[in-house]
């Protein structure tokens, strides 16, 4: 499949199954009004962090102010994923150069993935950029530092949610070809 064609199918079945499924569940841990903050999982960073290798920055860029305004739209947050998901297209390259052994333009086709980049590489740089979205996220969101202890918990909960759906997605969606080199 095209790869153009494979990105923009991916886009636009994470948008949808984010506004559509994850938007309407907010996980609260307790009842209680000083209990655990509520949070929802996010997975449509996803679009971002399997795009090629080799992908250019301004397409990141350009990609990630794409799906943060979409889901803005759906959202209704002003802005707060666009803001979130372009941070983190823009530190994508410089994660991906500082955890793998080659240049990026050797990995020529392929997709950042457990397989091809090995399970410990892929999970840092997923959970690097995931936590860097997610305190963007929540820290506009809140736009205080006033609770800082329960914006980490909203960070930390979102987070360890958003990994276990990228995993799942990962090792269920992705077509896994090892990096010859």
């Amino acid at each position: 499949m095209n790869v153009i064609l494979k990105n923009l199918l991916r886009f636009c079945i994470l948008i949808l199954f984010q506004v559509l499924v994850l938007n309407r569940i907010t996980l609260l841990w307790w009842t209680e009004p000083t209990g655990f903050p509520p949070f929802m999982p996010h997975i449509y960073q996803l679009a971002i962090l399997l795009m090629p290798f080799e992908t250019p920055v301004w397409l990141l860029l350009l990609s990630g102010f794409a799906v943060g305004i979409s889901i803005d739209a759906f959202m209704d947050t002003a802005g707060i994923n666009a803001f979130a998901t372009v941070l983190l297209a823009y530190w994508r390259t410089n994660i991906l150069t500082t955890l793998l052994p080659r240049s990026l333009n050797e990995y020529s086709g392929l997709e950042p993935t457990i397989k091809n980049m090995g399970a410990f590489p892929f999970l840092s740089y997923s959970l690097i950029l995931i936590i860097f979205h997610h305190l963007a996220y929540y820290l506009l969101l809140a736009w205080s530092f006033s609770e800082f202890g329960r914006l980490l918990l909203q960070v930390g909960a979102a987070t360890v949610t958003s990994m276990i759906f990228v995993v799942i997605y990962v090792l269920l969606f992705t077509k896994q070809e090892v990096a010859r080199l």
